[in-house]
C-alpha cells in the first residue's frame, strides 16, 4: 500500500519504498506512473536485487498522487519539492537518482533545489530541447478537451494512451503548460550518466550536453523511448555508475 507525503499546500504525493542500502529515487516520466516505468519494466526487482532501497513515487498529477490543475502547479521547483517531501518523510537525508523523460528534469530540478540530498544522478530519455517547448499549446488543449488530433504525432502518441487509461485531463494540460521549457542543468559537483536509445530522437543533442560537461554518457543501440527501459544494459550501467565513490 502507498505512504504518502504532504505539502504545505495540501498536495498529496503517493510512492512506495522498499528499504535497504543507500536508498535510490525513481523519478518517472510524463502520463506515466512509478508501476509503468519503473516496476513494470524491472527496475524496482534490479535495484533490490543488487541489495539497494528503492523510493518510488508518483510524481503530481500522475497515478495515486493528488492532480492538481494549475499550471503553476506543476513548475519544476514544484515537482522538485514534492521529490523532497518524500525524502523528508522517509528521513533520508541524501539519495542517489534515477530518472526517465520529463522526470529527468524534475530530477535537475532537485538537485538545483536542494542539492545536498542528491549524491549521483542518472538521466535517461531526456535532452537539451524539451519536447513540451515545441509544442502548440492551443493544439494540446483541443486535442485533450475535444479528441481533435493534431498536427504534431507526437502530442497524441504521448497523451493518446494516458487518456485512454483515465488521467485527468486538465492536470495533464497544466502540467504540460508548467514543464514547458524545463532544462536539464545539474549542479557541477554532482556525478551524472547521460543515457539515451540510439532511435530515440527525443533525447537528441544530449551525448553533446554529456560532453561539454565532462559527464558519462550510455547510448542503446536499436533502442526507442519505450523500449529503452528494459534494457538489461540501462540498469547495468545505472547500478555501476551510482555503486561508484562520490
Amino acid at each position: 500500500m502507498a505512504e504518502f507525503a504532504r505539502r504545505l499546500d495540501g498536495v498529496r504525493i503517493a510512492y512506495d519504498y522498499v528499504p535497504g542500502e543507500r536508498p535510490i529515487l525513481l523519478v518517472h516520466g510524463f502520463a506515466s506512473t512509478a508501476a509503468v516505468t519503473w516496476s513494470t519494466p524491472g527496475w524496482v526487482r534490479a535495484i533490490t536485487d543488487a541489495g539497494r532501497g528503492v523510493i518510488t513515487p508518483d510524481l503530481r498529477g500522475h497515478g495515486r498522487s493528488d492532480a492538481p490543475r494549475r499550471a503553476t502547479d506543476y513548475a519544476p521547483r514544484q515537482l522538485a519539492a514534492d521529490l523532497v517531501a518524500v525524502l523528508d518523510a522517509l528521513e533520508l537525508d541524501q539519495v542517489d537518482v534515477i530518472a526517465y523523460s520529463m522526470g529527468s528534469r524534475v530530477a535537475a530540478a532537485l538537485t538545483q533545489l536542494a542539492p545536498e540530498r542528491v549524491r549521483r544522478v542518472v538521466l535517461g530519455g531526456a535532452g537539451p530541447l524539451e519536447l513540451f517547448e515545441t509544442w502548440d499549446l492551443d493544439a494540446v488543449r483541443r486535442f485533450v478537451t475535444h479528441g481533435e488530433l493534431p498536427a504534431d504525432p507526437t502530442i497524441a502518441a504521448v497523451l493518446g494512451a494516458a487518456i485512454q487509461a483515465g488521467a485527468d485531463r486538465e492536470a495533464l494540460m497544466a502540467c504540460v503548460q508548467g514543464v514547458a521549457g524545463a532544462t536539464l542543468d545539474v549542479p557541477p559537483g554532482i556525478p551524472v550518466l547521460y543515457v539515451a536509445g540510439g532511435a530515440d530522437t527525443i533525447p537528441a543533442g544530449v551525448a553533446e550536453v554529456a560532453r561539454a560537461r565532462g559527464s558519462e554518457f550510455l547510448e542503446l543501440p536499436g533502442r526507442g523511448h519505450i523500449n529503452a527501459l528494459t534494457s538489461r544494459e540501462f540498469k547495468q550501467a545505472a547500478l555501476a555508475f551510482l555503486a561508484s565513490a562520490p
